[in-house]
């Protein structure tokens, strides 16, 4: 597994579930489902090109304790679709969503692991009727996407979404 990605994985305590697998980043963040690791075989993948992704994924009740110590209220996030975790040109993140279940709203929180730490670079809430952000993306390729629209910095309010998704801000 990719060294990286695995201190990550220790430090957060996080269980990993089968290969490091890698992928087109594009595709990657398309997709809203558990990555499929296709060859087994590849074991510890590393991103053969700056378009690729190594991602990891992830036992759910592994998240669920993450959120419980990280957030310090237990049970408060429950994780509503698999998490991103993976390296992508030499930095490593973590991608979760989760309803919100003390505000009753769904939850995107992103981080990146640097040197000194775990850095929140978003954090979004979203219903049917609002979204509001904190987005500090402008120092990664990165843009969380909220009804077609990519926002890669501010802390605002908009309309409501039912999905909010982390994507390549250039894609």
């Amino acid at each position: 597994m990719n060294f990286n990605l695995r201190n990550i994985l220790v430090g957060a305590g996080i269980a990993a579930v089968g290969a490091v697998g890698t992928k087109v980043a594009v595709d990657y963040f398309r997709n809203r489902g558990k990555e499929e690791v296709i060859d087994e075989s590849q074991g510890d993948a590393e991103p053969t090109s700056a378009q690729e992704v190594a991602f990891v994924n992830v036992e759910n009740n592994s998240v669920q304790t993450f959120l419980d110590v990280s957030f310090g209220n237990p049970g408060r996030y429950t994780p509503t679709r698999p998490p991103k975790i993976f390296d992508y040109q030499g930095q490593q993140y973590m991608v979760i969503w989760a309803y919100d279940n003390q505000k009753s709203k769904n939850q995107m929180l992103a981080f990146l692991y640097a040197p000194d730490g775990r850095h929140m670079i978003a954090s979004v809430g979203y219903t049917a009727e609002a979204t509001d952000y904190n987005i500090n993306l402008e120092s990664t390729p990165f843009a969380v996407e909220v009804n077609g629209t990519k926002i890669t910095s501010g802390q605002s309010q908009t309309g409501g979404t039912n999905e909010v998704d982390f994507v390549l801000a250039g894609a």
